[in-house]
């Protein structure tokens, strides 16, 4: 039977892994120079990963185990991203990124260069996280700033985090907000620009 997915050299995929129809992995950037000479020419993903149809992988990232996409995922070279993460349909993480274990990011999500998830954070559906505070600015490319989603913090749908925002612990990102300054950690946040509202502990989580 034909083979109707397409695996670059380079890369390693792990034991019991599921890849489905139209999945490209170990894509080289377009900018050759750019990646040349980077410790992150392999690609690696370990066991029990599931790549659903039309997912694309760039070259360079090192993903753990019981890794799973949603369908048509993209995500872009040099990624770091732990075990038991799940990244859904239509969701784009740029390169640079760091995912802890456990992370939750759900469909059509976007999550651009220099952001940190830490483990078990968990990002709603079509939640933007930026890098960029004046993106059409002289120098903007060297000075991109991702925010730090810290472990445990929960961003829900349709949210927009601005560039370098550090979201803390266990705290709880309302649907809908846009978060314009760092976020305690423990506490609820929501609106435009989201403001505390109360304690995480008084939602019962």
């Amino acid at each position: 039977m034909e083979t109707r997915y397409k695996i670059y050299p380079d890369v390693k995929i792990g034991k019991n892994a599921e890849i489905n129809e139209f999945v490209v992995i170990g894509v080289p950037p377009k900018d050759k120079n750019k990646d040349k000479n980077k410790s992150g020419q392999e690609t690696v993903i370990g066991d029990n990963a599931v790549i659903r149809s039309h997912s694309v992988i760039y070259r360079g990232n090192k993903i753990g185990d019981d890794f799973q996409t949603g369908h048509s995922t993209q995500i872009r070279e040099n990624n770091v991203i732990g075990n038991n993460v799940s990244i859904g349909t239509k969701t784009v993480v740029e390169h640079n990124v760091e995912i802890g274990d456990n992370v939750r990011i759900h469909s059509q999500a976007f999550i651009p260069e220099f952001s940190r998830l830490e483990k078990d954070c968990w990002i709603g559906p079509n939640v933007v996280l930026t890098n960029a505070l004046y993106p059409t600015f002289k120098g903007v490319k060297e000075n991109l700033k991702g925010p730090v989603i810290k472990r445990g913090a929960i961003v829900g749908a349709n949210s927009t985090i601005l560039p370098g925002l550090v979201i803390g612990e266990n705290s709880l990102i309302g649907a809908g907000s846009v978060v314009t300054k760092d976020v305690p950690p423990n506490k609820v946040v929501l609106g435009n620009p989201a403001k505390v509202t109360k304690n995480i502990s008084e939602v019962g989580y």
